[in-house]
C-alpha cells in the first residue's frame, strides 16, 4: 500500500509540484496508521527526495523565477523553524484538526480563483514583490506545523498573482518546497520523528513516479497544466477538510467512549 501511495503522490508532485505534504500526511495517518508526529517527519523527508529528483527537470529548462524564489524563502524559512518547534511542543497534538480544516478551506477557496479570471491579478507579484516574504511567512509556519499545503499554497499564489507561466510556477515552487523540506526534514530527523520502514516503501514507488510526472508535464499545454494544477489543489484542500473533520469528530467521541466504559 505504501508503495502505491508513494507512486501516485509522486506523479502529482512531478506534474504539478503539489501533493508532497497535502496528500502524504493524511494518508500516513489514516491508511498506514502512523502518529501525527511520525507522519509529518516522514512526509517531510519523502517530499524532499521527490523534489530533489524533480527540480533538475525544471532547472535545466530554466523554468523558475530566481527573484521570487528568494523572496518566498526569506519569509518561509523563519516561519518553518517556528512551526516545527510548535509541533514538537504540542507533541502528538501536532496537526490540530481545526488548523487542518481551515487550511483545507483556504487551499480549496484560493485554488478556485484559477477558474475566475476576473479575480486574478498577474501583475501583483511584479508590483508588490516586497509583500512576498510576508505572504510566505504563514506558509512556512503551516509547513513546519503539519507539512501539508506549503507547496500547494505557494503554487496557487504564484499561479494567479504573478506573470509566470504554469511551468515556471511549478519549477519555482518545487525548488521552494525542496528547501523547506530539507530544512524541515533535518529538524524532524534530529527529533527522531521519522518511520524509516514506511519512508523506504514510499520512496520505492515515489522515485519512478516523480520521474514519470516530470516527463508527462512536458507534453501538457501550459493552459491545461494550469487547470490541472488548480484542480489537484482543490482536491487536496477538500481532502484536508475531510481528514481534519474526521479527526475532530474522533477526538470528540473518545471522551464519550471512555465515560461509557467506566459506567459498565
Amino acid at each position: 500500500m505504501s508503495f502505491f501511495l508513494g507512486f501516485l503522490i509522486a506523479v502529482a508532485v512531478g506534474l504539478t509540484g503539489i501533493g508532497g505534504g497535502s496528500f502524504t500526511v493524511p494518508a500516513l495517518v489514516l491508511i498506514v496508521g502512523l502518529t501525527a508526529g511520525e507522519a509529518v517527519g516522514t512526509a517531510f523527508v519523502f517530499a524532499g527526495v521527490l523534489r530533489l529528483i524533480a527540480a533538475p527537470f525544471y532547472l535545466l529548462g530554466k523554468r523558475f523565477h530566481g527573484r521570487y524564489l528568494w523572496l518566498l524563502l526569506l519569509g518561509a524559512i523563519p516561519g518553518l523553524v517556528l512551526g516545527t518547534f510548535v509541533l514538537r511542543l504540542l507533541g502528538e497534538e501536532g496537526g490540530n484538526p481545526v488548523v487542518i480544516i481551515l487550511l483545507g478551506i483556504l487551499l480549496a477557496a484560493s485554488s478556485s480563483v484559477t477558474f475566475a479570471p476576473r479575480a486574478q491579478n498577474p501583475s501583483f507579484a511584479r508590483k508588490n514583490s516586497r509583500w512576498l516574504p510576508w505572504l510566505a511567512l504563514p506558509i512556512g509556519v503551516e509547513s513546519g506545523f503539519s507539512s501539508a499545503g506549503a507547496g500547494a499554497l505557494g503554487t496557487v499564489l504564484l499561479l494567479n498573482y504573478s506573470e509566470m507561466s504554469a511551468p515556471e510556477v511549478i519549477g519555482t515552487d518545487l525548488i521552494f518546497g525542496l528547501v523547506l523540506a530539507v530544512i524541515g526534514g533535518a529538524f524532524h530527523w534530529k527529533f527522531g520523528a521519522i518511520n524509516g520502514l514506511v519512508l523506504g516503501q514510499l520512496l520505492a514507488g515515489g522515485v519512478p513516479g516523480v520521474v514519470f510526472g516530470c516527463a508527462l508535464a512536458r507534453y501538457v499545454p501550459a493552459r491545461k497544466l494550469k487547470l490541472v494544477v488548480a484542480s489537484i489543489a482543490i482536491f487536496a484542500g477538500l481532502q484536508l477538510v475531510w481528514n481534519g473533520t474526521r479527526t475532530l469528530l474522533a477526538n470528540r467521541a473518545a471522551p464519550v467512549v471512555k465515560v461509557a466504559a467506566r459506567h459498565q
